[in-house]
């Protein structure tokens, strides 16, 4: 009888289980459209292959600090009290980044401007900043990229005009403070869209090769053990040949690791498939996003799991 209960209480924990994981498979993508004058859009899916634009498309957040009042790049991550906290890009040419939190991703706090670079009298740009949660240290990682005009001579002149990008980071607790800005990444070539992947229990980094001469323009991995670095040796590109790419943004989805692109040239978003993070196929053909081929089409994003209370609380 005892051996029984035990197997029929097994059998009731594993079910309540499967329903809490059944529970938050709804999955968000962050994104913003033409330029990112207005602000911050979002896209549904439950099974990561088939997006659907929320509440009409509309805006849930208008860009309000920077010079050039953009909300580029928009980055996601889920605190552990619950918050949403968000970075993006706003600005082309300024040496800060937005900041801005949210309960439930419809209400959102004071928007504000984070001077990253200001430290740096000749930087140029604080491009796609990323943020992650460092659970051993109990902070946040804000990291994204920067041109500091002679700081790494060897590779002037490799990527489009005077950039020449390394990733750079600060840590924070409370989004008052933030620790001197730092040197977070350096491959040896202009990098830029950096962004982490956890599969199967392990960190990884995935960046974008931004060198133009020659072109490369492609996708790469490298395991991540400590989420501060620092990193292993990047992999052979992941991207298809010839096809230049940014904003990389992935989660594992059952056994796989989907990795979803911007190929800016061509205007459209694709996709990638991994079970190991070394063989990789390009489900491009299998995914539908909202508005391909229109002005409105998804910009460089972030794609997240959420509760599905979360999700369905932006169609309200």
């Amino acid at each position: 009888m005892k051996i029984k209960l035990r197997r029929l209480a097994a059998g009731v924990i594993l079910a309540a289980a499967s329903v809490a994981a059944q529970a938050a498979d709804q999955y968000l993508f962050a994104y913003f459209t033409e330029n990112g004058q207005d602000g911050l859009h979002f896209a549904r899916s439950t099974d990561g292959y088939k997006w659907d634009k929320v509440a009409g498309g509309r805006s849930f957040l208008t860009p309000a600090v920077g010079n050039s009042k953009l909300m580029r790049d928009p980055c996601i991550v889920r605190g552990p009290d619950g918050t949403f906290h968000m970075v993006w890009t706003s600005g082309w040419n300024e040496s800060n980044i937005g900041y801005a939190s949210s309960k439930d991703l419809v209400n959102w706090s004071p928007q504000q401007q984070v001077p990253v670079m200001a430290h740096e009298a000749g930087s140029l740009n604080a491009w796609a900043p990323e943020i992650v949660y460092d659970d051993q240290r109990g902070e946040f990682v804000i990291f994204w990229a920067s041109t500091i005009p002679g700081r790494f001579p060897a590779t002037d002149g490799s990527s489009e005009d005077k950039y020449n990008h390394r990733m750079y980071a600060t840590t924070t607790r409370d989004f008052k403070t933030y620790t001197p800005t730092r040197l977070f990444y350096d491959p040896g070539f202009s990098v830029i869209d950096a962004t982490f992947v956890k599969f199967q229990g392990k960190n990884h980094l995935l960046v974008k090769d931004e060198t133009r001469n020659p072109p490369k323009k492609h996708l790469q991995v490298a395991d991540a053990p400590d989420l501060q670095g620092p990193f292993g040796k990047l992999g052979a590109p992941i991207t298809p040949p010839k096809l230049w790419v940014e904003g990389p943004t992935a989660l594992q989805i059952g056994e796989d690791v989907v990795l979803y692109y911007d190929a800016y040239i061509t205007k459209h978003y694709g996709a990638m498939r991994s079970r190991d993070l070394v063989h990789w196929e390009d489900v491009s053909d299998k995914m539908q996003f909202p508005d391909e081929g229109t002005k409105k089409r998804m910009r460089h994003g972030t794609v997240i799991a959420v509760p599905e209370d979360v999700a369905a609380g932006l169609e309200r």
